[in-house]
């Protein structure tokens, strides 16, 4: 038995005669961060944490402890139940989760899993010599996460996934490029490529202009997409915004919200993107269509928003961890279909005149229900001309509506990227956005920011 399966199974075991569920949720992975092209701040790290909800009455009591001892369970018991007892009953409560059958799944890979933190290191300074005289910032890291679930209702699942991430920042006076690398194969990511894209990227931003504030046609990398939706996601695709009327889907369900060219949907099970079997009810992963076509059609559900809005409402798998249950179900799996294009190149040529974004930075959700963003280009921002990506740009401050971003699309690159969506600051859950290059119509530019560089 894992180490989470034996966590989870100890700690109901502990609250013996409860209403009980157990979610554990373990990590034994590394991370060797660099700046100015030296490995420093090493980061190894062996974790379990254990967040047990009593129910009691309809009232509901959770605590979290990484003491999985004896005693520690003992205590995590005490305080749950003590935790239900001051509740009040909430009366959309579910219940807990029932056992269910779950789909099939992979995002686990052996080699990955043996990684040393001499091989973490080594390929951190992999990327540090391929950065071509440049100072080279990031990290490369991998791991192991195991979540294990163990309820009184009879619910018992485990999985064990990997991921791996190299994430590089090529700069120096008055130049910087970004790039990264994630799968769940380690054999997957190239630390000395991406080293050699972000210095390649850092190169072109040489003398830098700024750039007359307006409404631009771009070309969005996959870092910058997969940034723009992710904040966007928040509060859009999830049933909680949703039932708040935050969402920007709200009342907009079966009308044509973007281009035609546009379907984005949750899909864990892609083998691509970073596979889960279960969410942290243990209920099923189920792919969700959220805007197929250009139409608005659906967002993710968890079993206490679906018990809420009723009307034959049901999960989709996505109740979140204790720690985001505030936000309600979340997807963590996004991914936004392909085009026809063959590369950004041939985007650029279908901008015409307008801009190239490599990255976004500092974004801050302004308007939740009309979608509306804030934030700043970064690392590779330039200008297209005559359909060619042509000088640098200073990084630009933005505000833009999401939907506006996406209502005229002319293109997307055949190629989808999977970005890495974890901050790798708190417990270890990997996510990512699967997404193409995009070609916007509409993306609006406030201001000039900092030159490249650092």
């Amino acid at each position: 038995m894992s180490v989470a399966a034996e966590a989870a199974a100890a700690a109901l075991a502990a609250a013996d005669g409860e209403e009980a569920e157990a979610v554990v949720l373990a990590e034994r992975s590394g991370l060797a961060r660099f700046a100015a092209s030296e490995v420093h701040q090493p980061t190894l790290i062996e974790n379990v944490v254990v967040t047990l909800r009593v129910v009691r009455d309809g009232k509901v009591g959770v605590a979290v402890t990484n003491k999985v001892d004896e005693d520690g369970l003992a205590s995590l018991v005490d305080r749950a139940r003590a935790a239900a007892d001051s509740a009040v009953a909430e009366p959309t409560f579910p219940g807990l989760a029932e056992p269910a059958e779950l789909p099939d799944a992979d995002g686990f890979d052996e080699a990955t899993a043996a990684q040393s933190p001499e091989d973490q290191a080594r390929l951190a300074a992999a990327a540090i010599a391929a950065a071509e005289g440049l100072d080279a910032y990031g990290y490369y890291t991998s791991g192991v996460t195991e979540l294990a679930i163990r309820s009184s209702t009879g619910v018992d699942v485990h999985q064990a996934m990997t991921d791996a991430t190299a994430l590089v920042l090529a700069a120096g006076e008055g130049v910087s490029g970004y790039a990264e690398q994630c799968a769940w194969r380690a054999a997957d990511v190239d630390p000395a490529a991406v080293a050699r894209e972000a210095a390649a990227k850092a190169e072109r931003t040489r003398g830098a202009q700024e750039l007359e504030p307006g409404a631009y046609r771009a070309v969005l990398e996959p870092y910058a997409i997969a940034e723009l939706l992710g904040y966007f996601a928040y509060d859009s695709f999830g049933a909680l915004g949703l039932l708040e009327e935050r969402s920007y889907l709200a009342g907009r369900l079966g009308q044509r919200i973007a281009d035609e060219k546009v379907t984005i949907v949750d899909d864990a099970l892609d083998p691509r993107n970073l596979p889960k079997r279960f969410d942290f009810e243990g209920s099923p992963k189920q792919r969700v269509g959220l805007i197929e076509d250009g139409v608005a059609r659906d967002v993710v559900w968890d079993r206490t928003t679906a018990a809420q809005a009723g009307d034959g409402h049901a999960t989709t798998g996505h109740a979140p961890p204790a720690m985001m249950r505030d936000y309600g179900p979340l997807p963590f799996a996004l991914a936004l279909a392909p085009g026809e294009a063959g590369s950004v190149e041939e985007l650029a040529e279908l901008i015409g005149d307008g801009i190239y974004v490599t990255r976004l930075h500092y974004l801050n959700i302004v308007h939740p229900r009309e979608g509306v963003i804030t934030g700043m280009t970064r690392d590779g921002t330039f200008r297209i001309r005559d359909g060619k990506v042509a000088e640098p740009l200073v990084n630009l401050r933005f505000t833009v509506s999401v939907p506006q971003v996406l209502e005229d699309v002319p293109g997307l690159t055949r190629k989808t990227q999977l970005v890495n969506a974890s901050d790798f600051y708190g417990e270890r859950y990997p996510y990512g956005a699967l997404v193409p290059a995009i070609a916007t119509a509409r993306f609006n530019i406030t201001g000039a920011g900092s030159r490249p560089g650092l």
